[in-house]
């Protein structure tokens, strides 16, 4: 199958990116300009905030400060994470254009991170869903551990499909594909998409790879030749994986979009100004750059 032509990219650092930065809670005014830089540089689908317990989530305990405090810039979708009704009603009053429900392909994944199996998961959202359909609020879906799992080790391409089915069925108009831990490869990615794809119009995936192993890109580029054509990635690398020790998490947005500007596919993201943003907010975290691209680029993107 050919490339796409254009690739929309949904951006995680807000969320996926800072939920796992320890230390102290990030400033929420941190959390607002990097939104804002982010519109600037092009990217229409910015994931902002975790309306989750700050019990679990230190990072996330501002959502509502940091939704209330971003400059909205028309035109783009500022979209937050909603595990229960209590989270999706703070999202509502928030004023949120969208928000994400997400649940695991691996059982010994759903019970140790959320104390449910995968059936029961699927269940709690049945009232996200509800509410979000009568407030007219599009939700998107999530399936953890596509590719593997820190407990179970490899995950059968139908049981991703089957969770991947049933949230498609639960009214997620788009499903993103996680490789949580990072150990995915290009054949493995390949049958994983094709196995889901058979129940899933490939028009609604998306894939969020992380880059635990290095193989991200490489398993971005099998799946954009099976016709993906969203794609999950965080500015700078934020956010690790807290299921293996000092690993990367998140692929880098500007490594990804160094890839689809050398293909030729359009996304309407300036590379510099993304680069540019990547410099400042490791600044501001007082951490290493986690793109290449970025620090190849780095000093020469103001």
């Amino acid at each position: 199958m050919a490339f796409p032509q254009k690739v929309r990219l949904v951006e995680m650092s807000p969320r996926d990116g800072l939920q796992n930065e320890p230390g102290p809670v990030i400033d929420t005014a941190i959390k607002t300009e990097l939104i804002e830089r982010l519109a600037d540089c092009g990217l229409n689908h910015i994931e902002s905030a975790s309306f989750v317990s700050p019990k679990w989530v230190p990072q996330m305990g501002d959502a509502t400060d940091v939704m209330a405090g971003i400059k909205r810039k028309p035109g783009v979708r500022y979209s937050v994470l909603t595990p229960n009704l209590k989270g999706f009603e703070n999202a509502l009053a928030a004023g949120v254009d969208e928000v994400a429900v997400f649940g695991a392909a691996s059982e010994s994944f759903s019970q140790k991170n959320i104390n449910c199996s995968i059936a029961e998961s699927l269940e709690r959202f049945l009232p996200v869903m509800e509410a979000a359909k009568q407030h007219h609020i599009p939700v998107r879906g999530y399936v953890s551990t596509v590719l593997g799992c820190p407990y179970e080790g490899d995950i059968a391409p139908e049981q991703v499909a089957k969770v991947a089915k049933a949230l498609a069925e639960l009214g997620c108009y788009e499903i993103s594909l996680g490789d949580t831990i990072g150990v995915g490869t290009p054949l493995k990615a390949k049958r994983m998409l094709e196995a889901v794809a058979a129940e899933v119009p490939i028009e609604k995936l998306a894939a969020h790879f992380h880059d635990t192993y290095g193989q991200a890109l490489a398993n971005l580029y099998a799946v954009l030749e099976e016709g993906i054509s969203v794609i999950d990635a965080s500015v700078a690398g934020l956010g690790g994986c807290p299921y293996a020790k000092g690993a990367s998490g998140n692929v880098a947005t500007e490594d990804v979009l160094y890839l689809l500007n050398g293909l030729g596919i359009k996304t309407g993201v300036d590379l510099d100004k993304l680069v540019a943003t990547g410099e400042w907010i490791s600044a501001q975290l007082n951490r290493q750059n986690g793109s290449k691209v970025g620090q190849a680029l780095g000093g020469n993107c103001k």
